[in-house]
């Protein structure tokens, strides 16, 4: 650890000497790298200039000891400096975990009603105004590419961007299923229900992650079905695109626009292939762990929320919250906060 400290020194002394070098400053972009390396780095130096500190002081109150006179004095103070101390080590060690290179990146979620039928349905609306209300409490904006509503209000399925600054770091935890248990409206009984609906997390993908080749997509425009009152039946603006070596399926008649509706579901379809490459080499990868936190596969059951009694479990960490309504809301930084601390821990044990 001592090493990568070192290391970690040297790099941003250099740094703070190229910022102050006109011809560096000149040179906008070569000024902005430094500035976000810089930023990345200062996190590790200030805990660890914290931490030498917290050690010098340490040794001083051991000194102290040696004094009849300062001894208790300097026993309790060495009891809360080791303790101090022992909490900047555990920072540090988090700090040195090398960072997701995908943390910074926009996604793409995927909403799917599974076994339930429209309970389902309304349950997966609920999700996703969930994840629409907590981007808006990190100033992210949201986009829907495509989406298939029933009846009552509840939906079938959904494709959604969400664009801002550390996007995948808080989301990339949300992929499986996501059960729910309540007494749905219809039900005369007032009997608990359990339905499911799973939740897919795919990286945006741009041009410069993923090259498609032209020659591999067949594209076909059609009618588009459902709400649009007259334009339904007038014009060809639905796009389904097909990639025929995987035979990955897209499709997109949201908007008014062929043209939009192709650039939706072009973006689409890069993440899921983008995500089929991932998939494929972390099989590839023989040393490659499994998280604690979960696969990220959408079979596997991640949470429960039980309506009845105001709970939300997340079954990977076995962690419970008494404020499901708060959950709802948008109010999901305690349900993340634990699931990176879990996954950081994690990785320190690897």
């Amino acid at each position: 650890m001592q090493e990568k400290l070192q290391d970690i020194i040297d790099r941003y002394q250099d740094i703070e000497r190229k910022m102050v070098d006109p011809d560096v400053i000149s040179d906008h972009k070569q000024y902005q790298e430094l500035v976000k390396k810089h930023s990345q780095l200062k996190p590790v130096i200030e805990v660890y200039t914290e931490y030498q500190r917290v050690s010098n002081e340490s040794e001083e109150a051991k000194d102290l000891l040696k004094d009849p006179e300062m001894a208790e004095m300097a026993k309790e103070e060495l009891a809360e400096l080791t303790s101090k101390k022992t909490e900047l080590e555990k920072s540090l060690q988090i700090l040195l975990i090398p960072p997701d290179p995908n943390d910074d990146k926009n996604v793409i979620i995927e909403i799917r009603s599974g076994t339930g039928g429209e309970e389902a349905a309304l349950f997966g609306y609920e999700l996703y105004r969930m994840y629409q209300r907590y981007a808006e409490t990190k100033g992210w904006s949201i986009d829907i590419l495509s989406q298939n509503e029933t009846g009552l209000g509840g939906i079938k399925e959904i494709s959604f961007t969400v664009s801002g600054r550390g996007v995948f770091s808080r989301l990339k935890f949300e992929s499986g299923t996501h059960r729910v248990q309540r007494v749905p409206e219809t039900e005369s009984s007032g009997r608990v229900h359990t339905s499911a609906v799973t939740v897919a997390i795919l990286i945006e993908a741009e041009e410069v992650d993923l090259k498609i080749d032209p020659s591999d997509l067949r594209i076909d425009v059609y009618r588009a079905s459902g709400a649009g009152g007259q334009h339904v039946n007038k014009t060809s603006s639905a796009v389904r695109i097909t990639h025929m070596p995987s035979g990955v399926v897209v499709a997109c008649q949201d908007e008014r626009s062929q043209f939009q509706n192709k650039d939706k579901a072009m973006r689409l379809l890069r993440s899921r292939l983008f995500e089929q490459k991932k998939i494929e080499q972390a099989q590839k990868e023989a040393q490659e762990r499994k998280l604690q936190v979960g696969s990220g596969d959408r079979s596997e059951k991640i949470r429960t929320y039980n309506y009845p009694q105001n709970r939300i479990t997340d079954h990977r960490i076995n962690l419970t919250l008494y404020e499901l309504n708060k959950v709802l809301e948008g109010k999901l930084d305690p349900l993340f906060e634990a699931l990176i601390e879990a996954d950081q821990l994690d990785k320190m044990k690897q």
